[in-house]
Formats: structure tokens, sequence, C-alpha cells
């Protein structure tokens, strides 16, 4: 039989699986100004999105959502000094979050790392996190 030709008949759209629900959020200082208070609207716009299209779906995981923000670089400057980290100027670095599950935590270290350091880069530098 061939597995294709249902699919033919009906496409792949699946009526089963419709859902409503999706969201997005814009949180911006018309003038170009950065402030915190971007941050701050942006996580609540995040709390009032539960609806959002991927929430839900699978309850052990997040649903990827996040903010794309510029990279506050006076904030990393102050904080590499602090660290004793010589950090390249503004706009030639990259910054990554990353959220690991605690039972592959090790393994998932290991494989970024050989990853990052095959580039010739660093990586890892440990800050405190605030759960919402």
């Amino acid at each position: 039989m061939d597995p294709l030709k249902n699919l033919a008949k009906k496409g792949l759209y699946s009526p089963e699986q419709e859902h409503d629900a999706c969201g997005v959020g814009v949180v911006a200082n018309i003038k170009g100004q950065k402030t915190h208070q971007i941050i701050e609207e942006g996580v609540q716009v995040l709390i009032n999105l539960g609806h959002r299209g991927a929430a839900g779906r699978d309850p052990d995981t997040g649903d990827g959502a996040g903010m794309l923000i510029q990279t506050p670089s006076k904030l990393f400057e102050r904080e590499a000094v602090a660290l004793g980290i010589d950090l390249p100027a503004a706009g030639e670095y990259g910054v990554g979050m990353v959220f690991l599950p605690p039972e592959v935590q090790t393994e998932c270290r290991s494989l970024i790392n050989k990853v990052v350091e095959a580039e010739g880069l660093e990586v890892w530098v440990g800050v405190t996190c605030l759960l919402i």
C-alpha cells in the first residue's frame, strides 16, 4: 500500500489538531531610548499572553517564548570588568542564554563546550537567574 495515497486525499491539514492560540507582543521606545521599563513591560506581555501558540502543548517543557532585545553593552562591560573577563568591543561579541534540563545538563554543557571551543571561542559565564 502506498503510504502517500491517503495523504493526497486529505492533504496535510488535520482538523483534530486545530486550536486557537497565538499571540505576539511588541514593546518599544519610539525614540529609541534604552530603558529597563521595556524589559519590565516585555515580561508582563509574556505573562499576559498565556494563550501563546505553543503554551500548554507539552506540560514538561516551555514554549520557547522570550524576548529579543539589543545587547546591553554597558551592563556587560561593567560585569566583565567585575569578573575579570576581557570583553571585545560592543558589537564584536555575542550573548546567548541557555536553559538546560537538569537531568542531562552535564552532557549538554559538554557538547556545547566542544562546539564552541572548536570555533576558538569562550563560553559559560555564570549568572544569577530569577524565575518568574
